[in-house]
C-alpha cells in the first residue's frame, strides 16, 4: 500500500472518530424527546446540530450545552410542532443519521440552480419588482427566503432559466443584466446605492437562514434604533475568574430561536463553552458562557454594545410581523411576479417571504403589513383573496408562539424565585450557577463553581 493510501485511511479513521454520537431519549422527560450528542469540539460543531434539529421543524425547549476539554456535550429536550415528544421511529433514525453524518451533510442542496443574493433598502413594492424584473428576464424562481429587518431587506433567490430549466451563469451578459436590473430597483429613492449589494453564484452551497443571518450583518442593520420597549433583553457581563462573558437573553419563545442566536455568536467569532436554555410559558431564558475566538472574554465597552445590538438583531430578524398568507397552486411562469403585484397594487408591503416550488407545486408564505408596518384591513385581504382565488390563497395564523406544554414544575419554581429576588419579571434573569449546576448533575462537567 503507498503512502498516500495510509494517509487516506488514517484520515479516515479520524473522522469516524471524530464523529457526533446520538443518543434519543423519551423515558426521560414527559412532555418532549431528550436529544444526547458528544462530539470532538471544532469551530461551529455547535451551530450544526442546532441547525440540523430547527430544519426538521423540532421546538427545542430546553437545552444544556458544555464544552469539557476538546469535547462537546450537549442536551436537547425537543418537540414537534404540537408540543409532542417525537413517537415516529423513522424520524427517530432519521435524526441519528442526519447528526452523525453531518459532517458530509453541511448545506442545502439546491443543485443545478443560480443563486441571487441581495442587500439594500426596503420599501412597499420592491420585492413585487424584483420578481417582475425575473419573470421579464425569463428567470424562474424555484426557491427563496427575504427578511426585513430596520428598514433594510436581505433575500436569497435560486432561479433556473425559464426554458431549459438550466442555470442561469453561463450566459455572462444574461448575469450583467439580471445583476444591473436588480441593483437599479435596490437604490435609494434619491438614487444613491447605499450599501446595495447584489451577487449571483452557482449552486446551493450555503445555508440560506444563516447567509441571510450574515448579509444583514455585513448590511449592519443592527445599528438603527428600533423600539427598546419591545426589544429583547440582552446583557453581558464577565466573569472574570473564570475568563467568560456570560450573555443573558430573555425574549418571548418562537420556533428557531436558538439557532438564531447561536448564528450570530458564531459568525462573530464567539465560542460557546457553557449555555443553558429555558422557556416559562411563553418566555424563553437563554444564558451562555462565551469567549472570543482569540481566546479571551468581550474587552470593551463599545465590543459589548455591539454584541447586544447583534443579538437584539438578529432575534427580531425573524419575529412575526403581519398576516400570514399562504398561497398554495400550480406553478406558472409569471406567477410570483402576478401575485407579489397584486399585494402592491393594494398597498401591502412584505414582511418576510418563503417561497418553494416542488413537482410542479408553489408553496409560497408571505407576511404581510399595510405601507406603515400595520396589520390590514379584513375587507382588503377578502378583495385580494378573490383576485388571486380564493382556494389558492389561504390566511394562516402565524405559528403559535407557545405550542407545547410547560416544562417542569421545578425549573418553572427556579425561575419564579429567582425572579421575585430581583424585583418580579421586570429584570433579567440570570441563571447564574445553576447553569453549570445541572451540567454538572447530568455528568456533563466535572465540577461547578
Amino acid at each position: 500500500m503507498e503512502l498516500s493510501d495510509c494517509s487516506n485511511e488514517y484520515e479516515k479513521l479520524v473522522v469516524r472518530m471524530n464523529m457526533p454520537r446520538v443518543v434519543i431519549d423519551n423515558g426521560v422527560c414527559p412532555n418532549s424527546t431528550v436529544v444526547k450528542i458528544d462530539s470532538a469540539r471544532s469551530p461551529g460543531i455547535l451551530l450544526e446540530s442546532v441547525q440540523l434539529l430547527t430544519d426538521m421543524n423540532l421546538w427545542i425547549t430546553k437545552a444544556y450545552i458544555s464544552s469539557d476539554g476538546k469535547w462537546n456535550m450537549d442536551v436537547f429536550h425537543v418537540s414537534d410542532l404540537n408540543g409532542n415528544k417525537l413517537t415516529d421511529e423513522n424520524l427517530i433514525r432519521y435524526i441519528e443519521k442526519s447528526i452523525e453524518t453531518s459532517y458530509y451533510c453541511k448545506t442545502e442542496g439546491f443543485t443545478g440552480l443560480t443563486a441571487l443574493e441581495l442587500t439594500g433598502i426596503d420599501r412597499v413594492g420592491l420585492l413585487s419588482e424584483v420578481f417582475a424584473v425575473l419573470a421579464d428576464l425569463e428567470c424562474d424562481v424555484v426557491e427563496a427566503k427575504a427578511w426585513t429587518h430596520n428598514g433594510r431587506i436581505a433575500s436569497m433567490i435560486y432561479v433556473r432559466d425559464g426554458n431549459s430549466g438550466t442555470p442561469i451563469d453561463g450566459d455572462s451578459d444574461r448575469v450583467q443584466r439580471v445583476e444591473g436590473q436588480l441593483r437599479n430597483l435596490l437604490k435609494a429613492d434619491d438614487g444613491y446605492q447605499n450599501n446595495t449589494r447584489t451577487c449571483v453564484t452557482y449552486g446551493g452551497n450555503t445555508h440560506m437562514e444563516r447567509r441571510l443571518h450574515q448579509r444583514m450583518f455585513m448590511d449592519r442593520d443592527y445599528e438603527k434604533k428600533f423600539d427598546t420597549e419591545k426589544s429583547p433583553i440582552v446583557s453581558v457581563q464577565n466573569l472574570q475568574k473564570r475568563g467568560y462573558s456570560v450573555v443573558n437573553l430573555q425574549c418571548k419563545d418562537r420556533m428557531k430561536l436558538l439557532f438564531d442566536v447561536v448564528c450570530t455568536l458564531t459568525d462573530m467569532a464567539y465560542i460557546v463553552f457553557h449555555a443553558a436554555i429555558r422557556t416559562v410559558g411563553e418566555t424563553a431564558f437563554l444564558e451562555f458562557y462565551v469567549r472570543h475566538s482569540d481566546g479571551h472574554p468581550v474587552s470593551s465597552e463599545p465590543e459589548r454594545q455591539r454584541l447586544i445590538q447583534c443579538l437584539q438583531a438578529a432575534i427580531e430578524r425573524r419575529t412575526v410581523k403581519g398576516v400570514r398568507l399562504e398561497l398554495c397552486t400550480a406553478d406558472r411562469p409569471g406567477l410570483l411576479a402576478e401575485v407579489t403585484r397584486v399585494l402592491r397594487e393594494n398597498g401591502l408591503n412584505i414582511a418576510r417571504a418563503e417561497i418553494s416550488t416542488k413537482d410542479g407545486i408553489a408553496r409560497n408564505v408571505f407576511y404581510v403589513t399595510d405601507a406603515n408596518g400595520n396589520l390590514i384591513d379584513p375587507e382588503i385581504i377578502k378583495s385580494i383573496r378573490e383576485k388571486i382565488g380564493i382556494n389558492d390563497l389561504s390566511v394562516k395564523e402565524p405559528f403559535p408562539t407557545n405550542c407545547r406544554e410547560e416544562v417542569e414544575k421545578e425549573h418553572h419554581q427556579e425561575l419564579h424565585d429567582h425572579n421575585g429576588r430581583n424585583g418580579g419579571g421586570t429584570v433579567l434573569v440570570s441563571l447564574g450557577s445553576l447553569v453549570m449546576k445541572n451540567l454538572y448533575q447530568l455528568g456533563l462537567i466535572k465540577s461547578y463553581f
